[in-house]
């Protein structure tokens, strides 16, 4: 039976396991979901067992437990590690789902649920094409499987497993289905994935709330003094202001931004997408370049004071935020975050004090397009699409990729099928029925064609 035939015959299988993941609300960042997480990676073991693979264990640490599993076929063959993640970002707010979001329900060709794209959808078609290349007998390479449970807090204890663990997760590729292409029809592979600093700030004024009426105009006021602060890291340009952020930023050379250019996009589009009459960011940079190539600085959230119904005139003791930074080649996140807090501190007004909270970081990272694993996967995405795909920049940080090349000295692919528009770590996040698919038949021809360039 071709691969073909046998993911047909198996379709409605293999998105009824799925379902049985999503609907597991495996929420790593709130410890009320703590037996929900483990359920899942339990769940997922099984799932890899019932494929075929051997060794399959919870690998402990000091968080969640790491699935791993493997099938060597013959030590001869090349190795694939598959990476990806069974945790998923929390729901909230649920009302404005428009389904449960851990009851999977299929609208228009979408699979609308939480973790749907990001990763369980994409981590999962890698299950079902190492089944499919099982039961067809066309598995060409070994294989092994690393599917932690901490994606979305950071992956604290991965580095640690992976440097305790080389010789067991020894591999000749990494490859990783948690990015996205630019359509159904217009395939592509990142080859640049952006680093993060990630942090929490926190000002205080006076020692508890005032009364504003008694107190306003002559008190500092943290919130107003927050904003002000956080309005003074963009100038006119939208250009960050931090002393010494872009000295290591590795520019982006005129041939490479050519390329990038040639990505179709339309802007009109994308602003009726998202709702919004204007697109913002970097002057001199287009919409792509912003997204992919140059460092950021966003406020994640930001509260303080009284929140609750009607009114409460006071002036609030303190204020907070979360602000993330997207960082580009070259930039390292502990030396971003170093400047970030010394510049903050800096700037904080007498009548306040400061903190600054580091939270989680990563490296960027740039995967090489001459490789063989990367003509493999290009070669695989020209048999099922019918096109070649275009290698582009993701906005998005995976830390875990430079993490793979600094302990296990391995490249990665990242060979993804989302889609901007699936609202991954939004409500009402989606995946295509069809890129689910696409990813289950797309797989095992990266193997045929690793294996066979690695043999050439």
């Amino acid at each position: 039976m071709s691969t073909l035939s046998y993911i047909e015959s198996n379709r409605e299988r293999f998105l009824e396991e799925l379902f049985a993941l999503l609907r597991i609300p495996s929420i790593s960042a709130d410890s009320a979901y703590a037996q929900d997480v483990r359920a899942c990676a339990e769940r997922l073991a099984q799932f890899l067992k019932d494929a075929g693979a051997e060794n399959v264990v919870l690998e402990e640490t000091a968080g969640y437990p790491i699935v791993y599993g493997d099938k060597i076929i013959d030590p001869a063959l090349p190795t694939v590690l598959v990476y990806g993640h069974y945790d998923v970002q929390p729901s909230v707010p649920n009302e404005l789902w428009n389904t449960p979001p851990f009851e999977p329900t299929i609208i228009d060709g979408k699979i609308y649920a939480r973790g749907a794209c990001d990763d369980k959808g994409q981590m999962f078609m890698h299950v079902k094409a190492f089944e499919t290349m099982m039961q067809t007998q066309s598995l060409a390479c070994n294989i092994k499987f690393m599917i932690e449970g901490e994606e979305e807090v950071g992956s604290s204890n991965l580095g640690i497993y992976c440097k305790s663990n080389k010789e067991k997760l020894k591999a000749d590729v990494i490859l990783i289905s948690d990015t996205g292409m630019i359509a159904n029809d217009v395939p592509s592979i990142d080859v640049g994935l952006r680093g993060l600093s990630y942090v929490e700030v926190e000002v205080t004024g006076p020692r508890i709330d005032l009364h504003s009426g008694v107190y306003g105009g002559a008190v500092a006021n943290p919130i107003n003094v927050l904003c002000d602060m956080i309005s003074s890291m963009h100038d006119e340009n939208r250009h960050i202001t931090i002393p010494g952020f872009y000295d290591k930023v590795l520019e982006t050379s005129a041939a490479d931004r050519e390329a990038l250019a040639r990505i179709p996009f339309n802007e009109n589009e994308y602003r009726a997408h998202l709702d919004i009459d204007a697109v913002m960011g970097e002057k001199g940079f287009s919409t792509i370049e912003r997204t992919g190539i140059r460092p950021t600085l966003d406020v994640n959230g930001i509260w303080g004071g009284y929140i609750g119904e009607g009114a409460k005139t006071v002036l609030p003791s303190k204020a907070y935020a979360k602000i993330s930074m997207r960082l580009v080649p070259n930039q390292v996140s502990d030396e971003i975050t170093e400047l970030f807090q010394k510049h903050f501190e800096s700037i904080a007004p007498a009548g306040v004090r400061v903190k600054v909270t580091p939270h989680h970081g990563g490296e960027p990272a740039l995967t090489p397009t001459d490789s063989v694993a990367f003509r493999a996967a290009a070669a695989a995405m020209k048999d099922t699409f019918g096109k070649e795909p275009i290698p582009t920049r993701g906005g998005g940080s995976i830390p875990i990729v430079a993490l793979f090349e600094k302990e296990l000295e391995t490249k990665t692919v990242l060979m993804g099928f989302g889609l901007d528009s699936d609202a991954i770590h939004s409500p009402n996040e989606h995946y295509g029925v069809f890129n689910y698919f696409k990813g289950i038949e797309t797989i095992p021809q990266f193997f045929k064609h690793f294996a066979a360039l690695n043999n050439a």
